[in-house]
Parts: C-alpha cells; structure tokens; sequence
C-alpha cells in the first residue's frame, strides 16, 4: 500500500537544518529562504491628509505566531521624515479638517469604527458591529460618515422542525437555498441577505440604515450632507447578470431613491466634485464579451447631461479622485505591466502624473497599488511605489508630476543583507503573429549566462490581469533555489488595450499558448536556461494554461498546474462566477452546447498528456474548486500519467494570503521540480556511486 501523504522535500530540509545546527558560529543564510517570508514588510492604502503634510498608511508585517498578514496604521510626516505607529487596523481615511481619522478593526474578535483624534492620540470606538463594515466615507461637513454592511435577510424555509427533548444533541437543521449564487470565494456559503449603506454620526450614536431591499448597495459617495450616491445591481435578473449595476441618489431625509444612471451595463464608483455639481464615474455598455474596459464618464448632479470624458483614454479607468481645483480628475489605469496615475482635465486631455505604482503583495509580481490627494493649492499625491527588489513603499509626488520621492524604508533591516534576485525586462515577437510580448526574467544569486540554468515558467491568473516587474515572494523563492523564472503578460493581459485582452475572446487558451512558448524560446536562445530543465507553473488561469501547455507539448520536466479551470463545462454549473463564465466567457448554454466548453478544456486533450504535472487547491476554493483540480488528477492517474495531488487545508483561492501557505506552495512546486530535474537526478546518481 502507498502512504497518502507524500513528502517531497523533507529529507533535504532536515538534512540543511542538521548541518546548520552543527556549525552554530556559521553566519546566516543571505539567501530568500523559507523562514525569510516572515520577515517581509509591506506598505497598503496611503491617504494624505487634506493639507498634504502627513501621510497615513497600513503597515504590513508577517506575524509569525497567527500566521496573518498583520496591518497596523502608521504616519508619516513629509517635513521632518518622521514615520509612528496609531493603531492596529485598516482603512485610515481622513476627515474634511485634518483633526481626526477613523479606521476599521476589531476588538475581542468583534468588528469596529474607530475614531482617532490626532492632537490627543485618542480613539474611540463608534459603534461595534455583528457583521463587518467597509467603504467608511466622511460626509462633507464631517459630522457623519457612511459605510456599507451585510444585512441578514430571510431564509426560506418549507417545513418547522420539532423542538428536541432537553438535553438531546440532534442533527443541525436543514439549509434551504433559492439563489443562483450561494457561494462565493472567500466567504463559503452566503448568508441570506446582503450589503446595505448605513449612516452613523460621529459624536456617538446609533447607525441608521438607509438602503433596504433584496438587492445589495454599496459604495457609498456624498453628494452633500443631506443625500448619498450609492451602487447596486436591482435588475429583476440580477443572479443572472451578476455585473450589471446602476448608480443611485438617496435623500436622507425621507430615503428616497433616485436612479441616475440605467443603461444596460455597469455604471459604478461616483465621485462628486469639489463644487458638488459634477459627477464622474466608470462604466460601458455592456456587449457581453469576455473583457470590457471601463470608460470616464461625467454627469450633471442630478443624473443629467450623461457624457463620456476622454475618449481616448490609454486604458481601464480605475480607481478616480477629483483634483481639489475640481478642473481635472486623477486616473488610475494599468499601464503595460505597471499601473500609472494620469491626469485628465475636462476637455478630455491626457497627461501622466506618475508612474510605477504597484508591489502591494507579497505572493506574486501583480501591479496591485493605489493613491490619494490632498487639498491645497499645492496639491500633494501619496501613491504605493513598486519595485523589483522590495515590497510595496509609500511615494509622494506633486500633481504636476514632480519632486516624486518614496518616503519609506520597511524592508531596509532585512533585504539589504540577502541575496535578491536581479529582475530584467525582456519583449519577444511571438510565433503566432509577430505581436510583442512584454516579460520579465528573475536571476539567481550565482547566474552566468552558460545555459546550464533551470528555468521556471511562471504563468499569471485571470486571464484578464497583468503582471509586472514587481516583487514576489515566490519570485524570490524560486530564485534563492538557483532557479531562473519569468513571467510574461501574454495576449490576454490587461494593461495593452482592450483589443490585445480580447484576443483571447472565446479563445481562452488559444495562441496565449504560443506567446508563453515564445519567451521559453528566447530563455532558452539567450542561453539562460538549460533546454533540458525547463518547468512551467501558474495559479487561476494561469493553471488552466499550465494544464492547457501540458496537453500540447512534452517540452516541459515537470509541471504544476495551481488551482486551475479543468472543465469549462463543471465550472460555468457550480463555480462562484459560473454566470460570468456562461454569459460572457462562452456565451453558451453547457446543456445545449457542450462543444464550446470542452473545446478549450484541458480534460479533453488530456489523453495527451505525458509531463508530470502536480495538481495544487486550497480545499475551501470556490473560484476554481477542489472538484476542477481533481477531475485532471484522477485523469491522469487513470493514464498512468506521475501525478500528486496537493490540498492546502483552510485556504480559499488566494493560497498565498497566509505565509505558510506560500512557503508551501512554493517549496511543495520546487520539491516536485527536482523529483524531475536531469541535473539534479545526475548529482544523486553521482553521490551515490561515491
């Protein structure tokens, strides 16, 4: 009988732990090694305070004894460089005069708003709460702030059981489900109920609900201090077109609802000018294909004068700040691999303010990052600065575009006395039609270019997303073991256009498989890497395409394919996004046409399959579930194909959002790689002739 639980990697980790306890006057590992994950630190959500001279962010560290991602509230000063501690907890957002700040935590495990006067260092909680409240808003006058929160709902039930005797221990009681959707990533099965926007003063008081109905509200924005813009999705067919919403005016005083917007597609995030008459916000007309961009819009106050701004922005309109002069708006879009902030007045012109934003993850090279801006005459923007080798920074820079400098440090106890791997940009004409493809390459400590290298194909989620030339963990990890790794934005991608990301419309996988080959390619040509080691792996949709490579080519040792789609067909029935998927994706039925899933399917090549492939899933995924991975796995098996099953217990789809679970996911993928490595397999053939 086989053991069940495979151990990979052990026996050299034991091995390097017996030798390092036997030389105790050894001077440390300046290597990225596993334990180094713990050490990183992080910098989220920098918002400057309206008169530009300080600057409030989360803090991110590793804590080793709860195994979480740790945030606390730190403040920078811009005049003196000084940088303190305020509170454990997230969201800092200002209020209009500068004087305080309140943030969400959690006491004795239970949620809260908390609010910090600044002179005194104070806090106070306003209100605790059952469920946990996000999107915390100032009012104008900044006597109230709105925020929204998830509203129990009623659960349907058919039959009411008896009351058991006292002291029996029955089984619990039936759940009844009457959604489309009932489960989601993150979260597990849904509650009944959903987000609702309430208000709540903040001298103390009771928060009062102002949104109500089946359909969820959020994101919430002041319009004055009497009237909220809130989002919502009250389409009669909303489980069936999950992105459709519209945006909502609310009067406080009788809570009555205006719609401002209604046309058929997502109309989302208002901000309201400095003046309060104008209104922007993002959305399109929704033609129900795989990847849409959302376009710049503004709107008279009341609903009126609907009209596009920018038409020819560059990009996705992201995340959108009005200027304090309320004669431009600040645009946050993805940009090649990075995320830019742009500035866009009101007739429509175009310019950069800065560029570079990104880093604020440990796990992989995502362009994730975000920005703030002050008041003043003299506007000051606090953005997340990215970079190759370090985490995530807080940066400043003016709205024109200069005196641009990173007011932080975090790592410089750590990193500056390891080895970090040097990251290059490489752009190669890909063998489907020439188009250029923008990569980066990660180098071990001891590189030299004489082709003797292993190489790691690492393969981003999404599909529609971007990596970038950023820092990963993962990145590091696979470097610090003498692995050469890129990673590419093949078509598909964001961050290009919207005709580049939609290349892949109703053709995902497709020749998103030959721009990958063709960056292996020049790895390969460039003779960083040894032909004969060559790995591949992605997570999300970069699993699919790494099972997807696997059917296509034997050219890859080994393979492991993360938490992939397997079986279009199973997850536009049951995953978490199955409408999306059906209505968008494939803009099919899977009763009527099951040919357009299982087309680009991995499970139905996988009879081509002869690359060992290791199959990884967090056991409470509901993106890409466990039942996606398994379906290739006992395939696999059944063909005699070598195969490992890897379960990461307790993680959803984001396996990387604890540190263990990435040094698992890391070490598990590299111990895996050397079961397969020639090289590897020679120096064990050679140690055991000696």
């Amino acid at each position: 009988m086989k053991f069940r639980h495979i151990l990979l990697a052990g026996v050299t980790v034991m091995l390097a732990a017996g030798a390092a306890s036997a030389k105790e006057d050894e001077a440390p590992s300046t290597r990225f090694t596993a334990d180094r994950v713990f050490d990183i630190e992080y910098a989220s959500d920098p918002q400057v305070a309206p008169d530009g001279k300080s600057v409030a962010y989360v803090r991110h560290a590793m804590d080793r004894m709860t195994d979480k991602d740790k945030g606390e509230i730190w403040i920078l000063g811009l005049a003196d460089g000084s940088n303190r501690p305020l509170a454990e907890g997230s969201s800092p957002r200002w209020s209009p005069d500068g004087t305080r700040l309140v943030y969400s935590t959690a006491t004795d495990g239970k949620p809260e708003v908390r609010l910090l006067y600044l002179d005194s260092g104070r806090s106070f909680p306003l209100a605790q709460f059952l469920e946990g409240p996000s999107e915390t808003v100032w009012s104008p006058d900044g006597k109230q702030i709105a925020f929204s929160m998830f509203v129990k709902g009623e659960t349907p039930s058919f039959a009411k059981a008896p009351t058991p005797p006292e002291g029996a221990k029955w089984n619990d009681g039936v759940k009844v489900i009457d959604d489309l959707t009932f489960r989601f990533d993150g979260a597990g099965y849904l509650k009944d109920g959903a987000d609702q926007v309430f208000v709540l003063p903040v001298d103390g008081g009771t928060p009062r609900q102002v949104t109500f109905g089946d359909a969820g509200m959020s994101g919430p924005e002041w319009l004055d201090n009497d009237t909220l813009l809130v989002t919502g999705n009250t389409a009669e067919d909303r489980d069936l077109d999950p992105i459709e919403s519209e945006i909502y005016a609310i009067d406080l005083s009788d809570l009555s609802v205006t719609p401002l917007t209604t046309r058929d597609g997502p109309d989302t995030s208002p901000v309201v000018s400095p003046d309060g008459k104008t209104i922007a916000y993002r959305g399109f007309d929704d033609k129900t294909l795989s990847y849409q961009q959302a376009d710049l819009y503004l709107m008279d106050a009341d609903g009126g004068n609907q009209r596009p701004l920018a038409a020819d922005f560059p990009g996705d309109v992201g995340e959108t700040v009005w200027a304090p002069d309320g004669k431009s708006l600040l645009v946050l879009s993805e940009d090649h691999g990075v995320l830019t902030l742009f500035n866009v007045d009101l007739k429509g012109k175009v310019s950069e303010v800065v560029t570079g934003i990104g880093g604020s993850s440990i796990g992989r090279p995502y362009a994730s990052g975000s920005f703030s801006v002050s008041g003043g005459r003299k506007p000051v923007v606090s953005y997340t600065a990215g970079f190759s080798d370090r985490p995530s920074e807080v940066g400043v820079v003016g709205l024109d575009g200069k005196n641009a400098k990173v007011l932080t440090a975090l790592n410089a106890d750590v990193l500056p006395y390891l080895d970090i791997a040097k990251v290059e940009e490489v752009k190669v004409a890909s063998s489907a039609d020439g188009r250029e493809i923008e990569a980066w390459v990660a180098f071990p400590p001891d590189f030299k270019p004489d082709g003797s290298f292993p190489l790691i194909l690492e393969i981003h989620g999404g599909p529609y997303a971007m990596y970038g030339p950023f820092w990963g963990s993962e990145i590091q990890r696979y470097a610090a073991e003498g692995y050469v790794t890129v990673w590419a934005n093949p078509r598909g991608s964001t961050g290009y256009g919207e005709d580049f990301a939609l290349l892949i419309d109703k053709a995902y996988p497709g020749n998103d498989y030959d721009d990958l080959m063709s960056v292996v390619d020049e790895m390969v040509a460039r003779k960083y890497v040894d032909p004969e080691r060559l790995f591949v792996t992605g997570g999300s949709g970069g699993g699919i395409l790494t099972a997807w490579i696997v059917t296509k080519t034997d050219r890859f040792v080994a393979a492991a394919s993360v938490k992939p789609v397997i079986n279009w067909m199973t997850m536009a029935l049951a995953g978490d996004i199955a409408q999306v998927v059906r209505r968008h994706w494939i803009r099919a039925e899977p009763w009527s046409d099951p040919e357009a899933f299982l087309k680009f399917s991995p499970i139905r090549y996988v009879d081509k399959v002869v690359t060992p492939t290791m199959i990884m899933v967090g056991e409470e995924d509901w993106r890409t579930p466990a039942w996606e991975a398994e379906q290739f796995y006992t395939a696999l098996k059944m063909r005699g194909v070598d195969t490992v099953y890897v379960r990461v217990p307790g993680s959803p789809h984001d396996i990387a959002s604890r540190p263990s679970r990435l040094i698992a996911k890391t070490d598990n993928i590299m111990g895996w790689f050397a079961k397969y490595d020639p090289a590897k397999q020679d120096e064990a053939d050679g140690d055991s002739e000696e």
